[in-house]
Order: structure tokens, then sequence, then C-alpha cells
């Protein structure tokens, strides 16, 4: 397979592609399962060498972080698909009404053709045969299209893509961002893209030349709202490593903390102690860089836009290391709406704490802003929960917990207004790269015949009375 294809090379692979597809527009239930079955034993065979590759591309990532959050997900999501695919597949009946009797209405789940890829450098292996596992469970082709930024994982993924699948099931495309504005622009049945919000823009934008339907996975600054009820121990504890996983270099990370103001100085205290039990050394491998120069300059950058503009920085360690690109946890204080740290969504390390001094005004203070992709609450309080859960919009939320909602095989994922659009994961994943058919079949009798002109019968004037009344 060839995963370095030039722009028309690419373009001729999609209409083989789609081609391949029309040969057998509807794959039956055991093809697909065997699909999916050789895509879990390749992945699991390359298992080791996915995890080292993964850490050549970061410098420097935790073998564990690429199990647990990359390989673990990926496998959990293949095994609920195989359950789960009779099921999805089955034909759903829908009631008809009496007016219209005797039809019968049923919907059906037809795969769409082929899908579009774009996946992201955070976790390249899960963001990008996590859609793919959707894809071939609904019965579709499917390009990838990963980031060029994890060229090693990219090469181990094409391997295992290759061993998988034919050439004329599913193909990988490696290429820069002339490519990826290239990919955008094809006339994929449907196209996936997880990424920035502005990206995110540019992808939509170049898909509807096409009137290519899309599912946009983004980000946005994602909230933790601390309740009154909690002490700054165990909201520390379950927020922690859903911020401190691959760096903060997540998009459901803790983006900013709301945290009442009688607590902000135990709150940080508890960061520095539980970060110091989690991560003793730096260095000591279970402790992610980030990805690269350019990401790592950027979060340097705005950490001193933020103390240049009267932020006050704690940092959870002080072996800063320049050069493998070790960043460790740093909450911010005093910030302001005019750091951009406050006004972009961080994706790393940095980790600013807003003091509230009520609910409302904390509720408030997420409402003023863009939608996020995920909201956290640490509550053990039922009426804060309910409050917050229907007075704020986000993608997901998790209640004492945090990023783990990403992982639920049987949750849907997805964003809201500028964190994203469309759902996949779980069933709703099938149904994302289905075309959802309704189909109405009338049989040998037909009773619509009564009520065509002319008008004026009896059987008109029954209607009438019966459903305008």
């Amino acid at each position: 397979m060839n995963h370095s294809p030039s722009l028309h090379d690419i373009t001729e692979q999609l209409t083989s592609l789609k081609n391949a597809f029309l040969e057998n527009p509807y794959p039956a239930e055991k093809l697909r399962k065997q699909q999916l079955i050789a895509l879990k034993f390749s992945l699991l065979k390359h298992k080791n060498k996915l995890v080292k590759a993964v850490s050549a591309d970061f410098g420097s990532r935790s073998e564990d972080e690429t199990l647990l959050a990359d390989i673990m997900p990926t496998v959990m999501a293949i095994e609920h698909a195989i359950k789960h695919l009779s099921s999805w597949m089955k034909t759903e009946k829908r009631k008809v009404a009496m007016l219209f009797q005797p039809i019968s209405n049923r919907i059906i789940y037809q795969p769409l053709g082929v899908i579009g890829i774009m996946s992201p450098w955070n976790y390249p292996i899960y963001l990008s045969l996590g859609p793919l596992v959707a894809a071939i469970a609904a019965g579709n082709k499917a390009i990838i299209k990963p980031s060029e930024f994890t060229p090693y994982t990219n090469r181990i993924i094409n391997d295992i893509v290759s061993e998988a699948f034919t050439s004329d099931e599913v193909a990988l495309v490696e290429g820069d961002a002339e490519m990826a504005a290239h990919f955008s622009g094809l006339p994929f049945d449907h196209l996936i893209f997880t990424g920035s919000t502005a990206v995110g823009k540019k992808v939509m934008a170049a898909a509807a030349q096409n009137l290519t339907p899309v599912t946009l996975e983004l980000g946005g600054k994602s909230p933790a709202i601390i309740g009154e009820d909690v002490t700054a121990e165990f909201a520390v504890e379950r927020m922690m490593y859903g911020k401190c996983v691959n760096a903060g270099q997540t998009c459901v990370a803790p983006d900013y903390v709301l945290c009442p103001e009688n607590k902000v100085s135990e709150l940080k205290d508890e960061f520095q102690r539980q970060f110091s039990q989690l991560y003793p050394d730096l260095n000591c491998g279970d402790y992610s860089s980030i990805i690269n120069s350019e990401q790592y300059t950027r979060l340097k950058t705005w950490l001193q836009d933020a103390v240049d503009k009267g932020a006050t920085k704690f940092s959870m360690a002080n072996n800063i290391d320049q050069e493998s690109r070790l960043m460790p946890l740093t909450l911010l204080l005093n910030v302001n709406d005019s750091m951009q740290v406050m006004q972009q969504e961080i994706f790393g390390p940095l980790l600013p704490i807003v003091p509230y001094r009520n609910l409302q005004e904390a509720i408030k203070y997420v409402q003023d802003r863009p939608r996020p992709l995920a909201l956290y609450v640490y509550t053990h309080n039922k009426g804060i929960e309910d409050d917050i859960l229907k007075r704020t919009h986000s993608g997901g939320v998790c209640i004492n917990d945090a990023a783990t909602h990403v992982i639920q095989e049987d949750l849907p994922f997805g964003g809201v207004g500028p964190s994203g659009m469309g759902h996949y994961h779980a069933k709703e994943g099938f149904h994302t790269f289905s075309s959802v058919k309704p189909v109405l079949r009338r049989g040998k009798f037909n009773s619509a015949k009564l009520a065509l002109p002319p008008y004026g019968k009896f059987i008109h004037k029954f209607i009438y009375n019966y459903l305008l009344k």
C-alpha cells in the first residue's frame, strides 16, 4: 500500500474505493465482523511497535499512557462493535397511523460509501482507528489521513491497516497541510475530522463544496466546577489524571477550574501534593513530553503572557527540561480574559484557577463562553449537579471524574457548537456512518385510492372531521 501518494493519486484512490463499494454496497454482517476481528488481531500484533513509535514521535511518551489511552480504548471499541453489530443492523419497525393502513413502515441502516478520517497527533492510534471501527461496522470503505507530526506511528498504523484490509477496503495517506486541505475537499460520502476549532472551520468549508456531511470533533475550554460541598483533596484526586495524562495534550482535559474562593489556597496545595505523588520524577517515564518544539514554545509563550499580564504561576516541579520538552503541571492564579490561556484551548499542562463566590456566578461564567467539548462537576449534592447539567451546554459531562467518559464504549462522543458537531462511538457511530433510510411498503390492497379525486366524497369529510378537529 502506497501511503504517501500525490494529490492526484489520492483523488484516484477515492474513485477506486467508491467503485469497489458499489460492487458490494451492503456488506454482510459476517464480513464486517471478519474485518473488525482482523483489525483487532493486527493491532494487538503490533502493540509493542506502536508503543515505541508513539514515544519516538513525542520524544518521550509514557508507554502505559499509550496502552491505556490509545490502544486499550481501540480494542474495547472493536469488541463492543462486534458484540452489538447484529442488533445495530436490524431493520427497525415504525408505527403507521390508522389513516394509512394497511401499509408497513421500517428503517434500514445503509452504508454511506467511503468515509474520510482526518486524525490528530495527540492520540494517534485511537483517533485514527476509533472512527475506522465505526465506519467498518456500518459497512463502509475508508481513507485515513493521520497527522504529519506522528510519522513513526503512522508507519505502524499503515502496517496494521495493510494486514487487516485489502487495498479496496481501507487506505492510509500521509502528507502535510497541503495534503490535508486537498483531502478535506474531496467528495467523500462522510468526513470526520478531529482537531482544533480553527482548522475545523476550514475543513467544513472545504467539505461544503461537495455537500459532504461532516462530523467535527473539536475542543474548546472545558471547565471543571468544584462544588462548595467537597474538599479540595477530593476534587484534585478525581481531576488530576484527566489533566496530566499525555501532559494535558487531550481535547477533553480540564482547561480551567472554577473554585469556591475560600478553597483556592487549599486547592493549590493539594495539586502540589498529589502531583508529587503521581510524578515524583518527571524523567521516570510516566510523564509525557510535549509533542514538538512548536507546541512547547507556544505553551511557554502563553505562560509568559499570563505572567506579564498579572497571573501568578505555581509549577508542580522545578526540573523543566527544554531539550526533552517535559513541562510539569503549572497552576495560574489571578487570571483575566486578556490572557491567551483564557482565550484559547490550552492543550497542555497549564491550568488556570478562577475563584467564584456562589454557584450561580460559576454557571454564568460557563454560559458566557463558547460551549466546550466537556464539563466536569465535583460535588456530592444532587441539586448542584442537576442545576449545572440543566443550565450549561457541553459535548459531554463527568460527575466526580475527568475525561473518562470518552472511553466508555456505550456512550456517544461529540461536541456542541464551537466544540464540534455530530457524534460517534457506540451505536451513534454506526448511525453517523449510515444512511438512515425510511421505507414504506404498501401491499396489494390500496386504501389510498378511496381518497383520490374527485373530492367532496364521504371519505373526505370523515378524514377532515377525524384529523382536523
